[in-house]
């Protein structure tokens, strides 16, 4: 359905703008290189392939002021054995991406808009928010579409993957989740029958790939729903107030919207469907769903979810009292500078039995300004007391002088990791230089039955003063100096996320100890 923008002029360089300038300027790489330089020593035990992705516009677009968050999905694969590290990058085939390759344009126009499209395409996905490993494949994710299944060596896209008809809605979530004692993908999909409908699709993929559980529920907003919690008996949807209207669609607006009144709202649901847990089934209209609401909180991601010996749910996600998607402002255009935003690792107590709806607000976990967080994934569902994030920290030492003219903007820049430990509270720091920022970590387990949180961090850094990329290797024992860095030749701009395969794993995923 092309709109209203079809006959713009198409730019064939990229704007000035600070999403495609400096570090964030557009990489546009496909190749490999190995045998990439190691300083220092990788431990034997680290084994495997850390996949990431980035999006990475492969055409300026037609409209100006593109949100960096709506580029072509490149993946990048650094496969590390015997001390050594090879990499390898490829974009993924999206329809969108091979039509713009053949038309030597940008056709599709912007985030989750298909009315400033220039062509009607079937699929919008750019396949460029999380890569994960299931059933021996890759499958690259964008939350508003079906994935793109990818072969893990090759990174040659396989196409379009339902799950052999299987895919119960159209969306897909970016943020599925891998239980470690059963070997299940939970999956949902928000706005689930089409832009603008408030209904969510929970189901379950079995290790065959068979779909075992389909649940339908409504959420009390159409807004944004990126990430989900899940415990061994519950699957919480937590709403970020982000909300879409298809009227402002159709004038060619933007799909989400920040909505600063909005309450904090958090969906709780059973994880199993009862008589229908182990039957394809699909449920109009799931009875024990719940809606809990709580003051208006702009969360973020999930570090995880489990069950206390009461029974009552523990919710640890990222929240802010501003708006984290600084690139989608409010009715007014206002949205606050992304220097000024703090945000924190919160939990949620939530007692499912409740009959009162609503909670106060989350107890602060890390009060220093954090994202993306991680845990050792062997313990997903279930308690955890290790928690890895991403730091902004002015006060390390980053050379913002020389810093803040090649950074570029757009995306969510740190300048540390830092892991707590929940129970004890002792809190760790690394900081990778004055003049370098760090992206999404990933934990790898030092082996299969080593102590929770015990093992290594992955992440890529970007130096500023070479403008090329490098990837630490932290001993998670330690955690304040890298016990390896692997420089790259290339500069690849700020990803979204990415996962570790370990060639230990049977499956692609860790087991719990």
């Amino acid at each position: 359905m092309a709109g209203q923008f079809k006959h713009l002029p198409t730019p064939k360089a990229f704007g000035p703008e600070p999403q495609f300038s400096g570090f964030m300027a557009p990489s546009r790489f496909e190749g490999e290189v190995n045998n990439l330089e190691v300083v220092g020593e990788l431990p034997s035990e680290i084994s495997g392939t850390f996949y990431r992705v980035m999006p990475d516009p492969q055409f300026p677009s037609y409209i100006p002021g593109d949100v960096w968050f709506n580029g072509d999905g490149n993946i990048s694969a650094f496969r590390t054995r015997d001390g050594h590290v090879d990499f390898k990058q490829r974009y993924v085939r999206t329809e969108k991406f091979v039509r713009e390759a053949d038309a030597r344009r940008a056709l599709l126009g912007k985030f989750r808009n298909k009315y400033t499209d220039a062509v009607e395409f079937k699929i919008r996905s750019t396949a460029n928010t999380n890569i994960v490993y299931f059933g021996g494949k890759l499958l690259a994710l964008k939350e508003d579409s079906p994935p793109y299944a990818l072969d893990p060596q090759t990174l040659e896209t396989i196409g379009l993957w339902d799950f052999n008809g299987q895919l119960p809605c159209f969306p897909f979530t970016a943020h599925p989740k891998f239980d470690p004692v059963t070997r299940e993908m939970l999956c949902f999909g928000y706005e689930a029958k089409g832009d603008g409908t408030p209904d969510i699709c929970f189901y379950v993929v079995q290790p065959d790939e068979t779909v075992s559980q389909t649940v339908w529920l409504s959420a009390p907003v159409c807004a944004m729903i990126h990430d989900f919690g899940v415990t061994e008996n519950y699957v919480i949807f937590p709403i970020i107030p982000l909300t879409c209207n298809v009227e402002r669609l159709k004038q060619g607006g933007e799909h989400f919207q920040y909505d600063g009144t909005m309450p904090c709202y958090f969906g709780v649901l059973p994880r199993r469907g009862g008589s229908n847990e182990n039957a394809k089934a699909s449920l109009s209209s799931h009875p024990a769903a719940q809606w809990f609401r709580a003051p208006h909180a702009c969360t973020g991601h999930v570090a995880n979810a489990y069950e206390d010996a009461s029974g009552n749910i523990i919710l640890d996600i990222i929240a802010s009292s501003k708006n984290l998607f600084f690139f989608w402002p409010d009715k007014d255009g206002n949205t606050p500078k992304p220097q000024d935003i703090q945000s924190n690792l919160a939990r949620w107590t939530i007692d499912p039995s409740s009959t009162n709806m609503e909670l106060s607000a989350g107890e602060t976990m890390i009060p220093d300004n954090v994202e993306f967080p991680r845990i050792d994934d062997r313990f997903a569902m279930h308690k955890h007391t290790r928690c890895f994030v991403s730091l902004m920290d002015p006060r390390l030492g980053t050379d913002f002088t020389f810093v803040l003219p090649v950074m570029g903007g757009g995306a969510p820049h740190y300048n540390a990791l830092a892991t707590k430990n929940l129970a004890t509270s002792k809190y760790k720091k690394y900081f990778p230089g004055p003049r370098k920022i760090i992206q999404e970590c990933i934990f790898i387990p030092r082996h299969g039955h080593s102590e929770e949180g015990d093992g290594y961090i992955i992440a890529l850094v970007n130096n500023y003063e070479s403008m090329s990329s490098e990837l630490v290797v932290l001993d998670t024992q330690s955690f304040a100096k890298e016990i390896a860095l692997i420089k790259h030749p290339l500069r690849l701009r700020a990803g979204v996320h990415g996962n570790w395969v370990d060639n230990r794993d049977a499956d692609g995923h860790p087991t719990m100890i």
